[in-house]
């Protein structure tokens, strides 16, 4: 059976306050319970002595009592009203006097006991303590004497306790239930306002928020949190159908562009060469939608890459050569003036698939907003602890206004946009990898002289000199 929280609560405090009462009335009960037989024991050992005193052994093996009028006294001679019973033996078990209060009754001898000797046992139906003690006359045991105390007020003074106890045990369980339960409902009202709260928060209604609770405790802590983790949500969802939105428009457009020319191409028969034109256009729209494709895929991978980045020594300058291997003939049919100002290998610490991506974006990017016969420069320095690579270009630059705005999903320049095709997706892909290997990215750009762009990776242990 499922309890609720508060149930749940009130009988953990349930099972730990039993253990702690249980430990606390066990403790008074055996303090009570040793008081009282330390009681008793005390005034046994009194009358254990004081009868030793007057009963005498003259002439030797023969009892006498010193004092004969101390057995008229009423403790002796009572039943009813705390009596002492008193009982003496000779050294043969052989009865020699008692106390009238004992009657018809005789106190148990335990013959050849030379030690005091306490048993509890039962006279007349009820329950007493005795002590039984050896005379001694002359170094020798010359008889017994017994000393007996009812034990029937203590005996239910501890029942009446032990009943008491019980009964309050049991009581103040369960009023500390009601209570701890009653305490923890209140307790956990903003809990369950929270849950409430929650439960009514749909993908309709992301901009409601919990009520913070008066206190600033725990659950205060937990209202904020979830307050924040909505926030993340309520932005993560409008940048989830924000770039749901993009992509559609960024691929929609180059398959109507697809598709207008190739509706163009058969109203009417054309030669061979505007068949090629037109068949060559739509193959390059299709290669932009492949790229697209690509970067959107790239971008989808995100949430899970950062589980998937492999940390390792690389070496920086030989991922910069592959990617302008790859660009060459892009860059010899604009030729473009390519310089390189490093000549060592600079290694850095971080994941080389990753790193390429960024290197070949990058590179992409200066040399589709390089004019023809530009320049484009790649520098590597190494300083405190750190390799900043620097890919700058002579390209068509881009406004100031626009340098916040680059990082965005299918964001372009104006200046870019006019004459060169794009997905827009490049340098956000950049900052997001960036981010995700600690790298800092840094653009500068003079809108109609050019674009720098700087990333600082970490380098690695040790750099080798050519």
């Amino acid at each position: 059976m499922s309890l609720s929280f508060r149930n749940r609560i009130a009988v953990y405090n349930l099972i730990s306050a039993a253990a702690l009462i249980a430990v606390v009335f066990g403790i008074v009960y055996s303090v009570v319970r040793l008081s009282v037989n330390y009681d008793i024991n005390h005034d046994l050992e009194t009358e254990i002595h004081y009868h030793q005193e007057f009963v005498e052994s003259q002439p030797i093996n023969h009892l006498m009592l010193v004092e004969p009028s101390e057995w008229e006294e009423s403790e002796h001679n009572e039943i009813n009203v705390n009596p002492v019973f008193v009982q003496i033996f000779d050294s043969k078990g052989r009865f020699y006097e008692k106390s009238r209060n004992l009657k018809d009754e005789t106190l148990e001898l335990k013959l050849g006991e030379e030690e005091p000797y306490t048993v509890d046992t039962f006279l007349a139906d009820i329950p007493i303590r005795q002590v039984q003690a050896p005379l001694i006359s002359h170094g020798h045991t010359v008889g017994y004497v017994i000393i007996a105390m009812s034990m029937e007020q203590e005996l239910r003074l501890l029942d009446n306790l032990s009943n008491v106890l019980l009964i309050a045990f049991f009581a103040v369980l369960m009023a500390l239930f009601f209570i701890t339960r009653f305490i923890a409902g209140k307790s956990i009202r903003p809990a369950v306002d929270i849950i409430n709260t929650a439960s009514k928060i749909t993908n309709n209604n992301l901009g409601q928020r919990i009520e913070l609770p008066k206190n600033k405790d725990e659950l205060f802590e937990l209202a904020t949190s979830i307050n924040q983790l909505l926030d993340r949500i309520e932005d993560a969802v409008a940048r989830e159908r924000k770039f749901t939105s993009d992509a559609s428009h960024e691929l929609r457009t180059p398959l109507a562009v697809i598709q207008g020319t190739l509706e163009v191409l058969i109203r009417k028969p054309r030669n061979s060469s505007e068949y090629e034109e037109k068949i060559q256009y739509c193959i390059s729209e299709v290669n932009r939608l492949n790229d697209l494709a690509d970067q959107l895929l790239l971008l989808a991978r995100f949430e899970n890459q950062k589980a998937a980045v492999q940390i390792e020594n690389i070496e920086l300058d030989e991922i910069i050569l592959q990617v302008l291997e790859r660009y060459s003939s892009r860059i010899a049919a604009k030729n473009i003036a390519l310089s390189f100002e490093f000549s060592d290998h600079y290694k850095i610490r971080s994941d080389a698939y990753l790193v390429s991506v960024i290197i070949e974006n990058l590179i992409s990017n200066a040399v589709k907003y390089t004019k023809e016969k530009g320049r484009i420069v790649i520098t590597l320095q190494e300083s405190e602890g750190k390799i900043a690579c620097l890919i700058a270009d002579s390209g068509v630059g881009i406004a100031p206004e626009d340098l916040q705005k680059i990082y965005n999903e299918f964001f372009r320049a104006e200046s870019q946009r006019q004459a060169i095709k794009g997905t827009g997706l490049g340098l956000s892909i950049v900052k997001r990898l960036c981010i995700l290997l600690n790298a800092e990215l840094n653009i500068q750009s003079d809108l109609g002289k050019g674009t720098t762009a700087t990333v600082l990776f970490d380098a690695a242990d040790y750099r080798e000199t050519i």
